[in-house]
């Protein structure tokens, strides 16, 4: 891809001479202190690996399925947005590298291309992530689109009925360039964000115009009555919430806190999937986000009950160095880290990482 890197937390430092400080700032940032995006990291050091020897590790298996299709790992790429700041492509390439890397693709509402051009990149395994907006008619065009267009589930993130104070934003009185736009928006007149007001962030006063803080388990039961394709709920961080998740009946939970770019001081969702985890007993696939950096961090996961893990950042970042083979590098190179994570810790197949696998770090923090 024209860049060279060891490890994917090389890649930040990497990215940030290529993209301009207050794209990068919006990328890289997280709400106020930002003690929720350092906690997501800092999680995967809190839970240890207990390896097996002597098991027949010759032929590894990093394949698995999420909602019943078949990927090539249980890496999926999470939902960012606004990927044309950082590659003329945008999600254009970033869909191509995960149609490539064989997994799945969760695009963002707030792309910079259409979530019909994402499509149409080529046959591949793609979620659709939804805000649900202020207007219920737009948001039920917006799940008919992403049907029609051969979305396989709809992945709707419920942590954000306000928008999350991102101080980094607000100094940078961050906007979208000039030929950028919200793509999906275009159809009701808010696509162009305009320029920042006096010390605040146009992305924060386009934000509060479409985001519905009212939205309630009713409009999950609404969703599910009106979609033709299972509903996965991103932003799920408690037992409580994900009991209430299979109630009403998803598919799919991913314990989220948005990257740590929405409410600040809460815990790793490393550190919260065990509970959510004992929660949903079988009843729905749970997946996490959130700090995953290296194999060994998937392994974690999926010892804890994920089925797979979802990455942001980093894929961006790659796309920033190299646009779609960037991107696609970056997946190839967490496969291959999980790859010998699993030969090393004795679980040649991904059904074969169970509880066993992890314990509690006997120095582990207090938080």
């Amino acid at each position: 891809m024209g860049v060279r890197f060891t490890n994917l937390l090389e890649l930040e430092d990497l990215a940030r001479a290529n993209i301009p400080k207050d794209a990068f700032e919006y990328i890289a940032g997280g709400a106020e202190d930002e003690v929720s995006l350092r906690r997501n990291r800092e999680a995967f050091g809190r839970w240890a690996l207990r390896p097996r020897v002597l098991v027949d590790v010759s032929t590894r298996d990093t394949s698995t399925t999420v909602l019943g299709a078949p990927v090539s790992m249980p890496i999926l790429v999470a939902p960012t947005a606004f990927h044309g700041l950082v590659h003329p492509d945008g999600e254009l390439a970033t869909s191509r590298a995960a149609a490539d890397a064989c997994t799945v693709y969760v695009a963002s509402t707030i792309a910079t291309r259409t979530l019909e051009e994402i499509a149409a990149v080529g046959p591949a395994h793609r979620w659709f992530q939804l805000y649900v907006t202020k207007d219920r008619g737009f948001t039920e065009k917006l799940v008919r689109r992403a049907e029609h267009a051969g979305y396989e589930a709809l992945c709707v993130t419920v942590d954000t009925p306000v928008l999350g104070r991102r101080e980094r934003d607000e100094r940078n009185a961050f906007t979208l360039p000039e030929g950028l736009t919200m793509a999906n928006f275009a159809e009701i007149g808010l696509d162009r964000m305009g320029p920042s007001p006096e010390g605040g962030s146009a992305f924060a006063v386009a934000a509060e115009k479409t985001i519905n803080a009212a939205l309630t388990w009713r409009d999950v039961d609404w969703l599910r009555s009106l979609a033709r394709i299972p509903i996965v709920l991103k932003g799920i961080m408690t037992a409580e919430d994900a009991a209430l998740a299979v109630e009403h009946e998803v598919a799919g939970i991913v314990v989220s806190n948005h990257g740590g770019r929405q409410l600040d001081g809460t815990l790793g969702t490393l550190d919260a999937l065990p509970e959510v985890v004992e929660a949903v007993h079988g009843r729905a696939e749970v997946y996490v986000d959130g700090g995953v950096r290296r194999g060994t961090d998937v392994v974690k996961a999926l010892a804890l009950g994920a089925r797979a893990v979802l990455l942001g950042r980093p894929v961006v970042y790659g796309l920033a160095l190299g646009g779609a083979d960037g991107a696609r590098a970056v997946l190839e190179h967490l496969r291959v880290e999980l790859e010998r994570a699993m030969a090393l810790v004795g679980r040649p197949k991904i059904g074969e990482i169970d509880g066993s696998a992890v314990v509690a770090s006997l120095n582990r923090a207090i938080l």
